[in-house]
């Protein structure tokens, strides 16, 4: 039975440009997600760039999430990688940059899919609050959350009319 429910696990990979801000609150909103409705899903979060690398959430965008009642502080930063293409489902970019970044990175024969995490509501980025104030963590919490909800009720149709 435990190698049936490895099968049915669906994988996702948030990604934004240094992995401190947008991709680990979309890693946090989603463990939260996930977690409500007891979905099989896999969540990690990794940046394009390198120059975080082993470093925790920027400290607003963890106050952010502890305003909304989870706590990223365990959270590392790390880069992408070309095995993360082989090994995710779904590989999810934060803005049309990083989406670009992936595929120019993208090896041959990946199986992950890619998109930009707000293409499930509607589309746009998720606007990068580093070099802006509290208030820009808390938009971007709010866009996350949004897009992080309609790609569990995405992953969770696809799931079901393959079953």
């Amino acid at each position: 039975m435990e190698s049936m429910e490895i099968a049915m696990t669906t994988s996702v990979l948030f990604v934004c440009l240094g992995n401190i801000c947008r991709s680990p609150l979309a890693e946090g909103a989603m463990r939260r997600l996930v977690e409500i409705e007891a979905a099989a899903v896999h969540i990690d979060s990794a940046g394009t760039g390198d120059w975080h690398i082993g470093r925790a959430p920027d400290p607003r965008a963890q106050a952010e999430a502890l305003r909304q009642g989870l706590d990223i502080s365990m959270l590392r930063a790390r880069q992408v990688t070309a095995e993360d293409f082989h090994s995710f489902d779904h590989i999810v970019a934060m803005d049309a940059q990083n989406l670009a970044d992936l595929l120019a990175m993208q090896p041959d024969g990946a199986r992950a899919r890619l998109s930009r995490l707000l293409d499930h509501v509607g589309g746009g980025d998720v606007p990068d609050p580093y070099y802006g104030g509290d208030d820009g963590f808390a938009e971007t919490f709010r866009l996350v959350e949004s897009g992080a909800r309609a790609l569990l009720q995405a992953i969770s149709g696809q799931r079901a009319t393959t079953l």
